[in-house]
């Protein structure tokens, strides 16, 4: 089975001036909007489910892409603040995932 790759590129925001404390703050955040999208989707908050599958599923990919943000955002701030080369960072994690067996 070939590996199937995805490229998205999510752009540096401008005007903020985030530190990696406030990025880990706001990745949190939205990484709980996504598990209470979900929730609502599997009726586990206890609410009756009045949207339909179809907009759930639009409501957890918006707050997917807002997780996918601003954790590209902490890649910047990576790259801007501590000169992390980001680039380099994604072949090594790349190679793990081969190496764990996950991608070939």
């Amino acid at each position: 089975m070939e590996t199937k790759y995805k490229a998205i590129s999510l752009p540096q925001l401008n005007n903020l001036k985030p530190s990696l404390e406030s990025t880990a703050l706001k990745l949190m955040e939205e990484a709980g909007e996504l598990a209470q999208a979900i929730g609502k989707f599997r009726g586990l908050n206890g609410e009756n489910i009045t949207m339909s599958n179809k907009d759930v599923a639009e409501k957890i990919s918006e707050e997917l892409l807002d997780v996918a943000q601003v954790a590209v955002s902490m890649m910047f701030v990576l790259e801007d603040q501590y000169s992390i080369n980001i680039d380099e960072k994604l072949n090594e994690h790349i190679e793990k995932l081969k190496r764990k067996g996950y991608i070939k």
